[in-house]
């Protein structure tokens, strides 16, 4: 492995290999965005990533970018390089690919290359590029297969059945429609009461939280600070129910909400969502009240305060990052629940989101309706835990260390 850690060995290694990963990852962005045939040529990949590679060591950051940006944007134009394009594709995505390429490549490899000289890397130089080079393929992986599904979903319930119809697995758009794109999305809402399901879920997800913390909170709060025979016991079985798969609890739910009166309401489902998520609450709080001080309620009590004074008033305020942490949870759980919805509820006038999203599954209805309506119950609890992912990460870990 000594000849390895020499800069002129490792920069055109990992950028070939760089390259190959950008290749097929610019590829299939662009077939899925122009519907064009565009193909990765591995060979032409390792040629051209290593010589960037090289180039990375002995030329400037921006001299390389703009160069490889160039070159593989004229290489594609021509007909070969690290992307292929197939006959009758127009000259302006081909060029755009091309670009995309060299830009893919060379940027990144400006960064995993920084500092690594021509000459002998020391171990941590050798160390630090590698780790870099596998980060970046990392990030590439897990962005892949979590846009491409998501992009497929948005594009799909864009597209008219006739377009489906003719390839379904073009996912380009035609702008020339206008709004005429967001048709199946303006179908939902006026022809199968998707509002209606969306006030229903949010709903009942607010609830599911309201419920969940008007029991969570005093018992993590008793597992947490009081004394009192199988306290260990019951903290550690406090997940205990989650051993036992939903599916088995499906039929005794079901015959029993069916013989008292319960299912097919809005009621049912509040009194069985929060027995799913009533246990992770606990879990979750008992650790982060452990954290906290004790001699600030203790200093409390002293202070004639009764012990629910002291967790409305101290424990509370203290624990508004583990609450909006568990807030945030419970609610995606309640507004991505499917299996009980479906289960328990049969009127159309009663179902939630997911459950409305399941009766668009149908051959009756055209498949661009069962994407726009997954686009609909996915986008929003998207947006909300990209916006609040920040409060659930502080409230998560700010318990882990006791205080």
């Amino acid at each position: 492995m000594r000849y390895m850690r020499f800069g002129y060995v490792t920069a055109p290694l990992l950028g070939a290999l760089w390259a190959v990963v950008i290749a097929i990852t610019v590829t299939v962005a662009m077939s899925f965005m122009t519907g064009a045939p565009f193909k990765p040529s591995a060979l032409w990949a390792l040629v051209f990533g290593a010589a960037s590679g090289a180039a990375v060591l002995y030329l400037g950051r921006s001299v390389v970018i703009g160069a490889a940006v160039v070159v593989f944007a004229a290489v594609a134009g021509v007909g070969f390089g690290p992307i292929v394009v197939g006959e009758g594709v127009p000259l302006a995505p081909t060029l755009l690919g091309g670009a995309a390429c060299g830009l893919f490549v060379a940027w990144p490899l400006v960064t995993i290359l920084k500092g690594c000289p021509a000459g002998d890397l020391t171990r941590h130089e050798f160390e630090e590029a590698i780790l870099r080079f596998l980060v970046g393929v990392g990030y590439i992986f897990f962005t892949v297969i979590v846009v491409v599904p998501f992009y497929v979903m948005v594009m799909t319930s864009m597209k008219s059945q006739q377009a489906l119809l003719q390839n379904p697995l073009d996912f380009s758009l035609d702008w020339s429609q206008g709004l005429g794109l967001f048709r199946s999305y303006f179908e939902l809402f006026a022809d199968f009461n998707f509002d209606r399901y969306l006030l229903t879920s949010l709903f009942v997800s607010v609830m599911t939280v309201l419920i969940t913390l008007a029991f969570s909170v005093p018992g993590a709060y008793a597992v947490a600070r009081l004394r009192f025979k199988g306290q260990k016991a019951f903290s550690r079985s406090i997940l205990l129910i989650y051993m036992v798969p939903l599916i088995v609890l499906a039929l005794p739910i079901y015959i029993g909400f069916s013989m008292i009166g319960l299912r097919n309401s809005i009621f049912g489902i509040l009194l069985i969502y929060p027995v799913t998520t009533i246990p992770v609450a606990l879990y979750m709080l008992q650790g982060y009240f452990r954290g906290l001080p004790g001699e600030v309620e203790e200093a409390g009590l002293m202070d004639g305060l009764s012990r629910l004074q002291v967790i409305w008033k101290i424990t509370l305020p203290l624990s508004l990052p583990a609450l909006a942490s568990v807030s945030l949870y419970v609610f995606m759980i309640a507004w991505n629940e499917f299996l009980l919805a479906f289960m328990l509820l049969d009127d159309p006038s009663k179902f939630t989101l997911t459950r409305g999203v399941a009766m668009l599954n149908s051959s009756e209805i055209p498949r661009q309706h069962l994407m726009a309506g997954a686009v609909i119950a996915t986008v929003p609890i998207m947006v909300l835990f990209l916006g609040l992912e920040r409060f659930m990460t502080k409230g998560l870990t700010a318990g882990s260390v006791k205080g």
